[in-house]
């Protein structure tokens, strides 16, 4: 008993945590489910970002925002597909492995592709649970409500996994749906988003993406919900908001991609121009020979062994590439004087 009580005195581990965990949530701290329902109920917006890759994940992480989710919208985004489908549980577990060494803080959330949890409940647990083995996710996400993917979110949940609902527009349900189209612009439509909504809930999902439907169905879904919504598309009524990372970014400038930037999407930077003139640039100082110049040059080699060098080359029937080196070595040599000021 007295060890048990100098222990307990010693450790900096609160007596009401088990494990040593939760803690709370400070700055630099991995987000949890736990900090998520805090801020819903302090009626705090939620933040959510969609990244596919290490550099990305890495500017999502040092931003401060809440949730980063690896979403299926790579296979547009990323691999340039013209729908969600073609993407695989194997490509978006390489794309979550990247995330995950990218962002320490955020919530890391993976989205189920399609083909990957349809067929069967325990095909839904097994691809969730490479999502978190493989993958290094905290979270799923699925799409839709129809009965079968309400049994797959509550056998996910129920094998201890912590799984996000989606509803209004599905992108993996276009052959249904018709096409990328929103949802909830009549009375039955908008009654359902609400339904279904009410139902992921009710299989045990910490939360629910609104996509696309008019801002009174989002207001009234995320009223009649006691988890948090986020919406993308859906107003200003959700308890969050998620945005596609290249997206916000502007990153796509050229026409052909205008079929991948939605409509409802605020572009906070044009990244895509600067990228677009950057290259252009580096393009014209090669062209030039203007880069490399000495400065982007930094590995030396002393004039004694660049003649040295030269000997040995000469030695080798290699006179052109002897001839080259020594230029090159007086150039260098040339390059590196300081001016005297003169023009």
């Amino acid at each position: 008993m007295l060890r048990l009580l100098a222990r307990r005195l010693m450790s900096n581990v609160p007596e009401s945590t088990v494990y040593g965990g939760p803690k709370p949530q400070s700055p630099g701290r991995r987000v949890t489910l736990t900090h998520l329902r805090q801020k819903h109920r302090r009626g705090e917006p939620i933040t959510v970002v969609t990244a596919y890759d290490y550099p990305s994940a890495a500017h999502v992480d040092s931003s401060g925002v809440d949730v980063l989710l690896v979403g299926d919208s790579a296979s547009m985004v990323v691999h340039g597909h013209d729908t969600t489908l073609p993407i695989s549980l194997d490509d978006m577990l390489a794309h979550c492995r990247a995330v995950a060494r990218g962002a320490s803080r955020p919530l890391l959330i993976g989205d189920l592709p399609f083909g990957s949890y349809e067929s069967s409940t325990s095909e839904a647990v097994n691809s969730a649970v490479r999502m978190l083995k493989e993958g290094g996710m905290d979270a799923i996400k699925l799409e839709g409500g129809a009965p079968s993917r309400i049994s797959a979110a509550k056998a996910i949940v129920e094998a201890g996994i912590a799984v996000m609902g989606h509803v209004g527009l599905t992108p993996q349900a276009i052959s249904v749906l018709g096409g990328f189209r929103p949802q909830g612009k009549t009375v039955a439509s908008a009654v359902k988003v609400v339904e279904t909504a009410l139902a992921l809930q009710e299989a045990g999902c910490f939360s629910i993406v609104l996509e696309c439907v008019p801002a009174p169905v989002a207001a009234a879904a995320t009223a009649a919900l006691q988890i948090p919504t986020i919406g993308i598309g859906a107003g200003p009524f959700c308890s969050g908001q998620v945005l596609v990372y290249h997206d916000l970014l502007g990153m796509f400038q050229h026409p052909h991609h205008a079929k991948v930037t939605p409509k409802f999407c605020k572009q906070y930077a044009h990244v895509g121009d600067v990228i677009s003139k950057a290259l252009s640039q580096y393009k014209e100082e090669v062209e030039n020979r203007s880069f490399p110049s000495a400065v982007y040059t930094p590995y030396k080699i002393s004039e004694a062994d660049v003649d040295g060098f030269s000997n040995e080359l000469q030695k080798m029937g290699l006179n052109e590439a002897a001839s080259a080196a020594a230029a090159a070595g007086k150039n260098e040599e040339t390059a590196g004087k300081p001016s005297d000021g003169n023009c």
